[in-house]
C-alpha cells in the first residue's frame, strides 16, 4: 500500500467513526473500474474495516459479477433495471454468478433511475424473482434526465414525491432503500424527509453513508467524501502514469538505434545494420 492509498485509509476511518460511513462503492457500469483499479480500492476498503459495494455494467452483466465475486463484493447493483423482464434477468444472472453460500451472504439491488423503471416498479415486485431481491438503489440524476428536467432538479419536490412513494412501496415488501445522485449537504433536506426507516442509506459516487446516523451529517461529512474521491482519482492517475511511462527510456533507445541504422544504410556505409537494431 503506497503513502496515498496509507492517507486513504486514514480518511475513510474518519469517516466510518465521525459520519456514519459504513461502505465504499465502485462502477463497472458508469465508471469503467478496471480490475486492477478494483483491487486497490478493496484494499483500502478491507484496510479501513468497511463493506465494498459494486455496480455491475447491466442487469445480464455475468462476468462483472464474476469479478465482483472474486474482489469480496457484499453489496451487489444491478443498473438501469426498468423492467419485471430486466429483473428477472438480473436475478437469474446472479444465480449463475454467484454460489448458493456466497449468494446468500450477499445483498442484491437494482437501480431505479427512468421514469420508465417507476412506472413499471409495482409490476417488478410482483415478479417471484423479487422474492430474491434486498432492496432498490433511486438514482437521482438520471431519474431527472429521463423526466427532461436538469440535475439541479435532483432535490426538488417533484423528484423527492417519486422517491418518496417508490421508498414505500419497497418496504412494503421488506426491501432496504438507497438514494444517489448528486449527493450533497444540499441534500439533507431532501433525506430528511423520508420517513422513519424508509431510507436505509444514501450514497455519493465513492462512499455510502448508514442510516440514520447520517441524517445528523454536516457539510464536513462531504467535504470529507469528496476529499476520498480526489484521493482516489489522484491515486488512479498515479498508477496509470506509471504504466505509461514505463517504456519511455526503452523507446528512446530503440529509437536511436533505428534512426543511426537507417542513415548508416542511406549513406551508403553499409555494415552490420541487424546489429544495431538487436534487442538488447
Amino acid at each position: 500500500m503506497n503513502q496515498m492509498e496509507r492517507k486513504m485509509v486514514d480518511c475513510l476511518k474518519d469517516l466510518r467513526d465521525n459520519h456514519s460511513v459504513i461502505g465504499v462503492k465502485m462502477e463497472f457500469e458508469a465508471e469503467g473500474t478496471r480490475i486492477e483499479e478494483a483491487m486497490r480500492l478493496k484494499e483500502v476498503s478491507m484496510a479501513a474495516g468497511l463493506t465494498l459495494t459494486t455496480k455491475v455494467g447491466g442487469c445480464e452483466a455475468v462476468k462483472d459479477m464474476f469479478d465482483a465475486g472474486a474482489l469480496g463484493t457484499r453489496y451487489l447493483v444491478g443498473p438501469m433495471v426498468e423492467s419485471a423482464y430486466a429483473l428477472k434477468k438480473f436475478i437469474q444472472a446472479t444465480r449463475i454468478a454467484f454460489p448458493h453460500d456466497l449468494h446468500s451472504e450477499m445483498d442484491f439491488y437494482i437501480n431505479l433511475e427512468t421514469i420508465t423503471a417507476i412506472k413499471n416498479f409495482d409490476e417488478m415486485l410482483e415478479t417471484p424473482e423479487a422474492k430474491e431481491l434486498d432492496g432498490i438503489v433511486l438514482g437521482r440524476v438520471d431519474l431527472t434526465g429521463s423526466m427532461n428536467l436538469n440535475r439541479d432538479s435532483v432535490n426538488s419536490k417533484e423528484v423527492l414525491d417519486i422517491c418518496l412513494s417508490m421508498a414505500a412501496k419497497a418496504k412494503a415488501k421488506g426491501k432496504k432503500v438507497i438514494v444517489g445522485g448528486a449527493v450533497s449537504v444540499h441534500s439533507m433536506p431532501f433525506f430528511q424527509a423520508f420517513p422513519k426507516d424508509h431510507l436505509d442509506k444514501f450514497e455519493t459516487r465513492k462512499i455510502v453513508f448508514g442510516c440514520p446516523g447520517a441524517l445528523q451529517n454536516k457539510e464536513a461529512a462531504f467535504l470529507k467524501a469528496v476529499e476520498f474521491e480526489l484521493m482516489w482519482l489522484k491515486n488512479k492517475k498515479n498508477f496509470y502514469g506509471a504504466i505509461y511511462s514505463e517504456d519511455d527510456n526503452r523507446l528512446k533507445m530503440m529509437e536511436e538505434r533505428y534512426r543511426g541504422s537507417i542513415d548508416k544504410n542511406s549513406n551508403g556505409s553499409g555494415g552490420n545494420s541487424n546489429a544495431n537494431l538487436r534487442g538488447d
